[in-house]
């Protein structure tokens, strides 16, 4: 088989049609009620293309029935679907699992945003640019924008109806999937130009608000077959009045931020510590104006990853550059026009000057947040809880940045 013809190859679909997941305690039993997902593709029914790898075959069940309630937490209940609910508008190629986890991927995220046109891109489960704006059309290329790079191939998921100026903007560029709640007169046919784009449909995506708070069941399997059980991660609610600024004892002595976030800090906080939410862990991200500006995910240590977001940031600032203003990509510049981007990039910090450092899991030592500071980072928001918070609000200080603490850790495995 060639490497091309493997993306071709569809796997035989021999999971059943129904699936049941029960808990028994020896007094009572509570079970959850599956039915596979299928599409109308090619004048047949099928379910998922294939799992991860085409070599693995894969199908999506939707919850059709019962409510689990284990101690205070109950399942989302039955018929409340999203993901598992998409209708296909178009599929040159029929979705793979890895199409749907990444839309899923998605709208966790978006749920957050309801208020105001929003877009995520999801590239292999993880954003590559979240932004929110006033029109749809801007908060697609502003997400786009923040890595053009990552964006190549990935899912566009969007909060508001796709209108043809936003259409326009998509079919510019090559992803696999599209997915909004509707699309206006003119759209489709727009985005139908592109044979095989996956364009979805998901109407409930309008009652993405219900979701937030709301846990699932979560099931990883292990390699000998065991399955860990655990309740969804879900954030707390964050309001203004939420952040406190940072402060802790060390040893006798209080150490506190000496300023206070300002209103337009606040907001990129909140955003931030939302979008974090749907990141895989190790992770640190920067934001700026309800937009994301760098992606660090799944390092294994803190001032790594904070130092992979910040490279990151410079590389898609000088590609941005690069595009707008020579109408090429960077790699196929003349080394005096790259001196050139190169400067304009520096002199702006790779955008991170002004922007705000959302960390996942606490720092242990300042080193993690310097990295930040030292490219101009103003605000920093992270979980708090290390014997030597201290240190980084001491380092917040001496650059006049501020910092708060949510007390809540964001890891995502």
């Amino acid at each position: 088989m060639s490497n091309r013809s493997m993306y071709r190859t569809i796997q035989g679909d021999h999971f059943p049609n129904e699936l049941e997941l029960s808990f028994h305690d020896g007094s009572s039993r509570q079970t959850l009620f599956y039915e596979k997902v299928t599409w109308e593709v090619e004048g047949e029914r099928r379910g998922l293309r294939y799992g991860e790898n085409p070599d693995q075959p894969a199908a999506l069940y939707r919850l059709v029935n019962g409510n689990l309630c284990l101690g205070q937490v109950e399942c989302i209940g039955a018929g409340r679907w999203l993901a598992s609910d998409v209708e296909l508008l178009q599929s040159g190629k029929h979705p793979g699992k890895i199409n749907i986890t990444d839309v899923d991927a998605a709208l966790n995220i978006l749920r957050y945003f309801t208020d105001r046109p929003a877009t995520v891109i999801v590239k292999h489960n993880n954003p590559s640019g979240v932004a929110v704006r006033a029109t749809l059309e801007e908060s697609y290329l502003t997400a786009f924008w923040a890595d053009p790079i990552a964006a190549f191939g990935g899912a566009v998921a969007l909060n508001r109806p796709v209108d043809k100026a936003t259409a326009e903007a998509i079919a510019e560029r090559y992803v696999e999937v599209v997915c909004a709640p509707s699309y206006e007169e003119g759209a489709l046919e727009i985005l139908r130009g592109r044979k095989n784009l996956r364009i979805m449909q998901i109407g409930n995506m309008e009652r993405l608000g219900e979701y937030v708070g709301r846990q699932t069941l979560d099931l990883k399997s292990l390699i000998d077959g065991g399955l860990v059980a655990q309740w969804s991660y879900v954030p707390r609610p964050l309001t203004p009045a939420d952040l406190e600024p940072a402060r802790t004892e060390y040893k006798g002595k209080e150490y506190r931020i000496a300023r206070s976030p300002t209103e337009r800090e606040i907001d990129d906080m909140i955003f931030g510590w939302f979008v974090e939410a749907g990141v895989t862990s190790n992770s640190v991200i920067y934001v700026r104006n309800q937009a994301t500006v760098a992606i660090g995910t799944g390092e294994q240590d803190r001032v790594g990853v904070a130092e992979i977001a910040r490279d990151k940031a410079y590389r898609k600032y000088a590609e941005r550059i690069s595009q707008d203003e020579l109408n090429r990509s960077y790699n196929a510049l003349t080394d005096e026009e790259r001196r050139s981007v190169d400067e304009s990039v520096a002199s702006e910090r790779g955008g991170l000057r002004g922007s705000t450092m959302v960390s996942d899991g606490f720092f242990p030592f300042r080193d993690g947040v310097d990295v930040g500071l030292q490219e101009g980072v103003s605000a920093v928001i992270q979980p708090g809880g290390s014997l030597r918070d201290y240190e980084s609000i001491e380092a917040c200080n001496e650059h006049g940045a501020t910092m708060t603490f949510t007390g809540q850790r964001s890891f995502k495995h």
